[in-house]
């Protein structure tokens, strides 16, 4: 029977892992181990290396190395290697082919299937990106399966009591706060908040950087900044980070830079030193975990335990933070390495029908909309949804005889379209021509079970209709998704004061228009005093649209709103009469 394996495609290794037994178990790759680097390589004779071997020799082969390319998965990152480009979906492909390799070799048998494992906040481009690069590498991807939720799998299998967890994840790349209810064979995910861009790359950088001063300290010299360099400055900030998780000091020896000049040179660091580097990643950690508790309403008291996952969450202020946040001893008794592939492991065996005792609940982890009148965002599905979701809301045309709608998809919390991230645009064509207002367009969303996005949209009254399906081929560079969450809570009331003024905008400028209709078509109905009230209205509104706040827009449309509904009440009234 073919087997169907979870891998951890992970920023910094892979781990692969299949059920035995009743019990997930992590599969060895050729070189007899369980982590292998997510590390590929394009040596000069034109073979690719990947896992260990492209990791022993990035230091000599730097600028022909690439890792972490996770963090570009769903981006328009390209790496340019003898004349070819290479999308980080191919670079991940190589590195899932390894694995896939291994497991087959290990089983003796075909692996045709997969469960891929994501970090929770990843879009809907980067969930694409991740399905076509196992595509790639000839696998069935037949789950994309949050992190998170699949180390809360691993670590409530066999658990029947019901609490709530959180989970804690931290990996080479990205950080994941993710709230379950458990109990019963039921995983349902309340809550999950994160950040794109954080990880132990990040804490890495600060080690690099604080080294680098240290040598122009000691020696007077800048550290050279070309690739081979960079590469032999990072391996050992990595080992120092290491080694400094589990003592109060280290010796870093850097070795002779491969450029004449510049001599080896040990330099003592401590835990203390390289703590004093992070308390602004440290913060953005708080704030993720603030707001995953705000999203699933609950107290820190109502967490019963507090599970971390990721090779980063072993440092010491990774775990005391934790203990600040939720005053309660992190869960130690799980492999935070290990953890998320046995979980996928455990789902694809769900889906195989192996495990039945099981149902797992996931949410969206980033709103839906699409770009509306004046730039706004319109949220469609809010995020923190149970998939799979569907919602659908009605729009109408913003100008007289508009016969194509253009629909621009947008992930993220902010108010602004422009600020959110963009999944990609399409146009209904074939609207039949009519005042605007008039015609009605239902815009459909359905996120499934993955995650992925599905859009349609119908034209009611000709029931014209397109639909579409997300195409991850129109990508974004990552900084445009980068601290999505943070960045959404920190702006959110300057946000709310554009959007208000942006829709007061709107709304006078369609009085000011039903105005001017309404004395262009006079007929002798209003008197030159009403007619000068409302010209004298209509101007107060056109300067408060140049320089005047949302609050007096409002005011003054208030004010128009009322005399032209008298006015038209009024020209009701002498009709009865007369």
């Amino acid at each position: 029977m073919e087997k169907t394996v979870g891998i951890d495609l992970g920023t910094t290794y892979t781990v692969v892992a299949i059920l035995e037994e009743g019990r997930p178990k992590v599969i060895p790759n050729a070189e007899g181990q369980h982590l292998t680097p997510s590390v590929v390589a394009f040596a000069m004779d034109g073979s690719v290396l990947v896992g260990e071997a492209a990791r022993i020799q990035a230091a000599a082969n730097a600028q022909r190395t690439i890792a972490s390319i996770k963090r570009h998965m769903g981006s328009n990152f390209r790496l340019s290697v003898d004349k070819r480009r290479y999308s980080p979906q191919e670079i991940s492909s190589f590195i899932l082919q390894k694995v896939k390799a291994d497991a087959e070799a290990y089983l003796g048998q075909p692996v045709p299937r997969a469960v891929i494992t994501v970090p929770a906040y990843f879009n809907d481009l980067q969930r694409q990106a991740t399905r076509e690069a196992g595509g790639l590498a000839g696998l069935d991807v037949i789950r994309i399966i949050n992190e998170p939720t699949a180390a809360a799998l691993a670590y409530g299998l066999e658990r029947e009591d019901a609490h709530t967890v959180m989970i804690w994840d931290l990996g080479g790349g990205t950080f994941d706060v993710s709230i379950l209810d458990l109990g019963e064979g039921i995983f349902q995910v309340r809550a999950v908040a994160g950040d794109s861009w954080l990880g132990g790359d990040d804490i890495d950088q600060r080690v690099m950087d604080y080294l680098s001063k240290e040598y122009m300290r000691i020696t007077g010299l800048n550290l050279p900044t070309d690739p081979e360099a960079t590469q032999l400055l990072k391996e050992a900030a990595e080992k120092a980070k290491r080694e400094l998780s589990y003592s109060q000091a280290a010796p870093v020896q850097l070795p002779p830079m491969p450029r004449p000049g510049f001599p080896s040179l040990e330099i003592k660091l401590t835990r203390g030193e390289i703590e004093g580097l992070l308390p602004d990643l440290l913060q953005r950690m708080t704030q993720c975990t603030q707001q995953a508790l705000c999203d699933a309403e609950l107290s820190p008291q109502e967490i019963h335990r507090v599970i971390l996952v990721g090779g980063a969450t072993r440092m010491p202020a990774v775990r005391r933070l934790v203990r600040s946040i939720m005053g309660k001893e992190p869960y130690r008794y799980i492999d935070p390495d290990e953890a998320v592939a046995m979980g996928a492991a455990i789902h694809a065996a769900m889906l195989a029908g192996e495990v039945q005792k099981v149902v797992l609940l996931d949410v969206l982890p980033l709103s839906l909309g699409l770009e509306t009148q004046g730039g706004l965002t319109a949220r469609i599905i809010p995020r923190n949804t149970p998939l799979p979701a569907s919602e659908a809301h009605i729009f109408t045309t913003a100008s007289d005889d508009q016969t194509s709608m253009d629909i621009h998809i947008l992930q993220g919390e902010r108010e602004l379209a422009q600020d959110n991230i963009s999944l990609g645009e399409f146009r209904l064509e074939g609207i039949p021509p009519a005042p605007k207002g008039v015609l009605k367009v239902e815009v459909a969303f359905h996120a499934d079970v993955d995650g992925i996005v599905h859009i349609s949209a119908t034209e009611l009254m000709s029931e014209h209709n397109v639909t579409v399906k997300l195409a991850s081929t129109k990508l974004l560079d990552h900084q445009e998704i980068d601290h999505l969450a943070l960045e959404a809570l920190q702006n959110a009331h300057q946000d709310g004061e554009i959007r208000q003024r942006i829709e007061a905008t709107i709304e006078a400028e369609n009085l000011l228009s039903a105005a001017e209709t309404a004395l262009k078509q006079n007929n002798g109905h209003l008197s030159a005093l009403e007619t000068q009230q409302v010209r004298q209205v209509s101007s107060q509104i056109e300067k408060l649209l140049v320089e005047g706040s949302a609050q007096e827009i409002k005011a003054a449309t208030k004010s128009l709103r009322q005399l032209l509904e008298g006015l038209h009440s009024e020209r009701l009234s002498l009709t009865t009469h007369s």
